[in-house]
């Protein structure tokens, strides 16, 4: 019964808040996330950790409100997404020249380009932009529960132009086709701030020690595409990113060439939260 819930719960949201006017789904997004600021509850607490490490024990608590408004607002945007159709430009994202140039450079020079993103601002959103430019997406996406979620995101995000292997469960494994991909030019985007599994790579992470997954990195050192560290964030009316690169390490073991290239990634991260800690979405543990 639980899981016919969560599943009928997002199948209301792609459906109903769609329909709403905009500014109606503002309202109401916000002041969920105002409720769930007062109320206090378990993700509530460990933004407010999250965002104290990041920001240091003075931090003002209004920065907890925003942060749950910058969610909420990820959400609403995320339903709203599906009335957008592949290849269309979508007039919510800008991407800051620089970076435009650079990834335009890595499509064209027939390498493809690997992406390493925070949970920031709207990723949905960057994905869907790099798909109006008429280039090609790969991703990978974890096997959510119940199954019928899971397939309602994997249908979301391929009828909007990307392609999404499963991080799980799938006929090959997600690096070898990734890197395949690659070698034809795909962008291949992958949120890689949060890996609490034994595979994951320690890293020091604002002053405390935190896990990331190793797949950007090896991805860029075994395939020689260049890697970048993509930073989002929202201003009122869309969501801005560049990109920052990360060149991975020539010498020494592959596994301590996967070690000081995924500390670089953390560290691009990290002047990226810095900046606007408010659309840093993570909500879950991520210290050790």
């Amino acid at each position: 019964m639980k899981d016919r819930l969560t599943t009928l719960g997002y199948s209301a949201g792609w459906s109903l808040v769609r329909a709403l006017p905009l500014p109606v789904a503002r309202t109401l997004f916000r002041a969920a996330a105002d409720r769930a600021w007062k109320s206090n509850g378990k993700g509530t607490q460990r933004l407010r950790r999250n965002l104290q490490q990041v920001v240091g024990p003075e931090m003002p608590e209004t920065l907890v409100r925003d942060g749950l408004r910058s969610y909420a607002r990820y959400w609403m945007e995320a339903f709203r997404l599906t009335g957008a159709t592949p290849g269309q430009t979508y007039p919510g994202f800008f991407m800051h020249p620089e970076s435009h140039d650079a990834l335009k450079q890595g499509v064209a020079e027939g390498n493809g380009v690997v992406l390493a993103l925070p949970h920031v601002a709207n990723w949905d959103a960057a994905a869907v932009w790099v798909v109006s430019q008429d280039w090609q997406l790969i991703t990978v996406a974890e096997r959510l529960k119940p199954e019928a979620v899971y397939q309602q995101f994997l249908d979301y995000r391929e009828r909007l132009g990307m392609r999404v292997l499963p991080l799980t469960g799938g006929e090959r494994p997600p690096l070898d086709v990734l890197a395949e991909h690659l070698s034809q030019g795909w962008i291949v985007p992958l949120l890689a701030d949060r890996d609490l599994s034994r595979a994951g790579v320690e890293v020091d992470f604002f002053g405390g020690k935190a896990r990331m997954p190793a797949g950007p990195a090896i991805l860029a050192i075994r395939t020689g595409a260049p890697l970048y560290a993509v930073d989002c964030w929202y201003t009122e009316s869309r969501v801005e990113s560049v990109m920052r690169r990360v060149t991975p390490p020539a010498d020494g073991p592959l596994d301590e060439r996967v070690k000081r290239t995924t500390q670089l990634l953390a560290d691009a991260y990290a002047a990226g939260i810095a900046d606007h800690p408010q659309d840093w979405h993570m909500l879950q543990k991520l210290w050790l």
